[in-house]
């Protein structure tokens, strides 16, 4: 995939890297081997299918590509998280890509990740769950992030936190849609 791509990629700081996982749908397949029940954002709920990690390139206009992987965690002892960085270090160190900015959901916002896309000096947006253990302080300890208080300078600005067990600070965002569903990110 990579050989059809390379050249076609705007190979700028201002990129951005986007890791997402998919699962392509083979609920009615009786004997492909890869197959196996897992949860599909797009059903909803379990389907059986195979399980696809993705890491596309983009300058903000095209999307290409850049690499996959497939989840199969029965045939390589590899977690999703696992080709999440196999991926990522492979992306930055063999392919030379200049991306500064790395986009990924909740399942990927692991401290460990957290910490690799920092130790790899680039900053990352992401999704968390509620149930998060932030600090707003030492002297207040960690509570879970939707037990913040949220001024309305902090909903329009944001507020640094430290994640537990990740070494650095970043800023959080409470989003609200108009149908009172809550983001943190």
């Amino acid at each position: 995939m990579w050989e059809l791509v390379k050249g076609l990629i705007h190979n700028t700081e201002d990129s951005f890297l986007i890791i997402d996982d998919s699962v392509q749908d083979k609920r009615y397949s009786k004997s492909i081997e890869l197959v196996k029940t897992q949860y599909s954002g797009a059903v909803g709920g379990l389907v059986r299918g195979i399980g696809v990690v993705n890491l596309v390139h983009s300058d903000g206009q095209d999307h290409y590509p850049v690499d996959y992987r497939i989840y199969h965690n029965a045939a390589d002892g590899k977690t999703k998280n696992d080709h999440f960085k196999d991926m990522l270090v492979n992306a930055i160190a063999d392919k030379g890509l200049k991306a500064k900015t790395v986009l990924f959901d909740s399942w990927y916002a692991s401290w460990e990740n957290l910490k690799l896309v920092h130790s790899l000096k680039r900053t990352f947006y992401t999704t968390l769950k509620s149930n998060r253990m932030i600090s707003l302080s030492k002297e207040e300890g960690y509570v879970h992030l939707d037990a913040i208080a949220w001024t309305p300078e902090r909903l329009q600005f944001g507020v640094v936190v430290k994640l537990k067990k990740v070494p650095f600070k970043v800023k959080l965002f409470k989003l609200v849609a108009p149908n009172g569903d809550i983001d943190w990110l």
